[in-house]
């Protein structure tokens, strides 16, 4: 620590300000014999470290009796270790430990890892080596300029700090550390034009002769920088080219690439893929006789859950119901520091696009050996647990097992089977028994006030060529409830036995808003005449509440927005915080191990403390759990963030041949800078921008979400109903631009208090 930070004889201790310009004496080192060499980089870090404050150059070459002639090898040798994150620069040519400062605050200058994105698709990262007391910080880092890539998940950049509040900064790029040179994806324009994919990079990049590798007009391609000119465009290099931008395939490969999402499989972890062989029986327990069936979507290849039910009477004499939920058991195959498992964690997740899945296990496991298909024996891990009429879980039981699916269902099939009273080629009664568990975990659920957003989920649907055919709302029916309330039983089953375990486990934990997103949520909700429950202890329950009161009003679909925009992130972490949208006291997700690795190292974990056989969680991996925990949740926002980019450009794809069209819009976000709309029935949001609101001077209340024209006294308001015109559509980057169709309808103001309709319980 710098001795200044309390040093009791600097009278503006703790003021920033005075900690620049007050200087105490530290003793110099003790002088060492001379040297005919540099010192090595450990000699000159522990220097550094041992010194307690800032070390400038003149420091280091007096203490290591270095000559004029070590001058320029010193210099390069100091930036060397700066650029490694060995050292942190502090000053004008002075040096620091890494991460370390007066006042216990990270220097204005550190190497700092990017660990994944916020909400806003923005780079967050970590400072490289943190050695400070409590958690690291939070570096929320700038945009990129244009042209440069955005940042990456893993990625080491040299960045710029400025404090922004308790254990928060902001960062901005200084120099990125990465050995990869920063690559453009964009779309090659012949003769000579790169048009980035990003959109929020605006200039476009100048292929010199020679360097577009025989790339063709409309494809994409990846590009390397090259020294160019002080004005003009800057130069580039196509390095390789990946498809048409016409092509079925290329909506995804922009996102792929753009995100740095890893395609491609070791050969180590390819060839153990096909080594893989069925399960034996052993020592698992025989599950082949019992009914269990999978539900999944029309185009699931990976089956990674099963579910059983069966009427039960409880040690108490109520009735309630028994329930099997079996796991394919991709512990078995995925053994801990092996090729598979390197492989598996580098990814975190699976990543789902409307054209392809980049799994997170090669296709022989994923699609093959760890799915589980019907009529096929299969290893497993499941859970039994008993519920009550009320749908409280009153015991449960972990093992190892072998099963035999029974059948593969659609959510649609088992709807409709269920509606129609059709066994559906099952025992008559499997599927009543399954729906009067859900009915009573359900009430369980709505009994201890849960937050449910209702957010209808984009589906695009292509057609034989790759084009897309429609894109509507995916329908939620009680099916799909039904298995998530089964899930949700069996990932709290497995954080308690864990805990009963006194075992590590990595935790779903999702924290409560925090205080600032509770003040704007009540600021907006207020704009629209909706009141939120005083005090800073919000709960689920009333968040909910508001949700039910304006369920079935126009002022629904903004009002879930804003809710979910008010919440934290979910999360993994060792450490449990509890889950604040399920109104959990703790919660692991334990079900689909085959798509993500937080599901893997829960399995392991179970594995190691129930003494299950091979495949357990390793000393190793838990000493680590925390490093991964971070990882995993970086990856997992990465595929969100993503998958929704896909969705957006292949929004912009289909609305592409229908600029100079009308559309019926709300307004779903207001900024000083103009309007974003959301059309009705796709979902497609674009801006539109204040220049094309009629001649006025446009006021912008963010109290009130709202523009007011100064001469018109027009006004447009968060969740108001307009009509559009579409002006530009472009699949690349997937931005909407659109026009104002119809002059602004006066607009009064909202009511400050009150509700919708209530809503009818169904």
């Amino acid at each position: 620590p710098n001795p200044r930070a309390s040093d009791p004889h600097n009278p503006n201790q703790g003021e920033p300000w005075a900690r620049a310009v007050y200087r105490r004496h530290v003793p110099r080192p003790t002088a060492r014999p001379p040297v005919k060499d540099l010192p090595s980089r450990e000699d000159i870090r522990r220097f550094i470290r041992e010194s307690g404050g800032r070390v400038g150059k003149r420091e280091i070459a007096r203490a290591f009796q270095l000559g004029p002639e070590h001058r320029a090898a010193l210099r390069d040798l100091l930036r060397e270790l700066a650029g490694a994150g060995d050292i942190a620069p502090a000053g004008h040519k002075r040096f620091a430990p890494p991460n370390t400062s007066s006042g216990g605050r990270l220097p204005d200058a550190t190497v700092v890892r990017v660990t994944g994105t916020d909400p806003d698709g923005d780079p967050v990262a970590r400072p490289l080596d943190w050695q400070g007391e409590g958690p690291p910080p939070i570096i929320y880092m700038a945009r990129e300029p244009a042209g440069q890539p955005a940042l990456a998940p893993g990625q080491r950049v040299l960045a710029r700090l400025k404090p922004a509040g308790p254990g928060r900064y902001e960062g901005r790029t200084l120099k990125r550390l990465n050995d990869a040179p920063a690559r453009v994806l964009g779309v090659f324009r012949a003769p000579d034009r790169l048009v980035p994919t990003d959109r929020r990079a605006k200039a476009e990049w100048r292929i010199p002769p020679g360097e577009s590798a025989g790339a063709e007009d409309g494809e994409i391609v990846l590009a390397e920088p090259l020294p160019s000119p002080s004005y003009g465009l800057k130069h580039a290099s196509i390095v390789e080219r990946l498809g048409n931008i016409g092509d079925a395939r290329s909506v995804s490969l922009i996102v792929i690439h753009t995100h740095s999402i890893p395609t491609v499989f070791s050969p180590e972890a390819l060839a153990a893929a096909k080594r893989a062989r069925a399960t034996p029986l052993g020592r698992r327990t025989d599950l082949r006789d019992t009914p269990l069936i999978t539900i999944d979507g029309e185009d699931a290849r990976d089956f990674d859950d099963a579910i059983y039910a069966e009427p039960a009477s409880l040690s108490d004499g109520g009735d309630g119901y028994r329930l099997i939920v079996a796991i394919a058991d991709v512990a078995h195959y995925v053994r801990p520091d092996t090729a598979l498992d390197r492989d598996a964690r580098l990814r975190g997740n699976s990543c789902y696009f409307p054209d392809r899945v980049v799994p997170m296990l090669p296709e022989e496991l994923s699609n093959g050996w760890c799915s589980l298909r019907p009529n096929e024996d299969r290893g497993c891990l499941f859970v039994e647990m008993t519920i009550d009429a009320e749908g409280r879980k009153t015991s449960h039981r972990f093992g190892r097992g072998l099963m035999r699916s029974a059948a593969r269902l659609t959510y649609t099939q088992v709807q409709d089977a269920f509606d129609a009273g059709d066994p559906a080629g099952l025992d008559p009664g499997l599927l009543p028994t399954l729906y009067a568990a859900f009915r009573a975990l359900l009430h369980a659920r709505q009994n201890r006030g849960t937050l449910d957003l209702d957010l209808p989920e984009r589906r695009v649907v292509l057609d034989e060529s790759g084009r897309v055919a429609s894109i509507a709302p995916r329908p939620r029916l009680d099916s799909h409830k039904l298995i998530e309330e089964f899930m949700v039983l069996a990932n709290v089953a497995a954080a308690e036995e864990l805990e009963r375990l006194r075992r590590t486990c990595m935790y779903r934990v999702h924290a409560p808003p925090s205080d600032e997103k509770l003040d704007n949520l009540r600021s907006v909700l207020g704009t629209l005449g909706i009141s939120l429950a005083p005090g800073k202890q919000v709960t689920p329950r009333d968040l909910d509440h508001v949700l039910q009161r304006v369920a079935g009003t126009e002022q629904a679909a903004m009002v879930n927005e804003v809710m979910l925009r008010s919440q934290s992130q979910a999360a993994y972490s060792p450490d449990n915080i509890g889950h604040f949208g399920l109104a959990l006291p703790r919660y692991a997700h334990f079900t689909s191990p085959i798509r993500r690795y937080a599901d893997l190292a829960v399995h392991r974990a179970l594995i190691a403390g129930l003494k299950l056989g091979l495949g357990a969680l390793t000393d190793a991996e838990a000493a680590g759990m925390e490093d991964t925990a971070e990882h995993i949740s970086a990856t997992e926002r990465r595929a969100a963030l993503a998958e929704r980019e896909a969705v957006d450009r292949y929004l912009a794809a289909y609305m592409a041949d229908k600029v100079g069209a009308t559309f019926e819009a709300r307004i779903s976000g207001v900024t000083r800078f103009g309007l974003f709309v959301t059309v009705h029935g796709n979902g497609a949001t674009g801006l539109l921008p204040a220049s094309s609101l009629p001649d006025d001077y446009w006021m912008h209340d963010e109290a009130t979400q709202s523009l007011t024209g100064r001469k018109t006294r027009a006004t447009f308001r968060l969740t108001q109903d307009i009509t559009v015109r579409l002006a530009e559509a472009s699949p690349v980057t997937g931005g909407l631009i659109f026009g104002l169709a119809a002059a602004p309808r006066a607009s009064r103001a909202p009511p400050r208090s009150g509700y919708g309709p209530k809503r009818q319980r169904r």
